[in-house]
């Protein structure tokens, strides 16, 4: 019932739009679906007929959008397509601010300053002026703690991550007694006042959690991972959800 309510309340909104904005609407749903999606499917979510569905994806083919597929099969973005955030909502201007405003304040500076320049392209890509709503939208990230110290070992782990190549680790228990080892970054959890790399541990032969404070040496090695990345965070994801009922939902 819940669901009807809100199919309808987003179909009223939809038939509101002109066909630019529907248009948008139909992109942005392609870019979420990762696998072929048929027009039915995308139709249900735009709250419009199929036919209708099926004018705007040709329409959006005709203007150079790389859509692959058709009716009855299924329809996907090509890889590697990029468009220009040009409309946002309210929320979804707050929401990407919030975000990136704590990311910012992170102990990565990699990814700190990543945020930052990612909030100038959002606002400069945007055929309306948006610095002035990014440098006031009320809406601020609390940290209940002090500056962080740089934790260089972050963004070697996130760009081995990438490339899956391992990390050379010196690493001290809460004791402070040291071990060296090799693991394989998997995630990276960025908690409020630390962080964590989850990793295969070569030397114990699992996954283990890695305190970055922990973190007395990092080398970045030409090692390949022994499995796919993908694989390994599959298998991860697959013992905390057995650990713990209901993590990740």
């Amino acid at each position: 019932m819940l669901q009807s309510v809100v199919t309808a309340g987003y179909a009223a909104i939809v038939a509101g739009m002109d066909k630019t904005e529907r248009l948008f609407a139909v992109m942005d749903a392609l870019r979420r679906h990762r696998r072929p999606v048929t027009a039915a499917v995308l139709a249900e979510e735009q709250g419009v007929s199929v036919r209708t569905l099926y004018r705007d994806v040709q329409t959006l083919i005709g203007l150079g959008a790389p859509i692959d597929g058709e009716a009855g099969v299924g329809y996907v973005l090509r890889p590697g397509f990029f468009l220009p955030p040009l409309m946002f909502s309210a929320d979804e201007l707050e929401a990407l601010v919030l975000g990136a405003r704590w990311v910012q304040s992170q102990p990565d500076a990699g990814l700190s300053t990543a945020a930052g320049n990612a909030l100038g392209k959002i606002a400069t890509a945007s055929p309306d002026d948006l610095k002035d709503r990014i440098a006031d939208t009320g809406i601020w990230p609390v940290m209940m703690r002090g500056d962080l110290d740089p934790a260089p070992v972050l963004g070697l782990a996130r760009d081995l991550m990438r490339r899956e190549r391992a990390l050379r680790l010196g690493y001290a228990d809460e004791k402070g007694e040291r071990t060296d080892r090799e693991v394989w970054p998997v995630q990276i959890a960025y908690y409020e006042g630390k962080q964590i790399i989850v990793a295969w541990c070569c030397l114990r032969g699992g996954f283990r959690n890695f305190r970055t404070d922990r973190v007395v040496a990092a080398e970045a090695t030409d090692q390949p991972y022994g499995r796919r990345r993908s694989d390994l965070s599959r298998e991860w994801r697959a013992l905390m959800a057995e650990k713990y009922p209901g993590w990740g939902r």
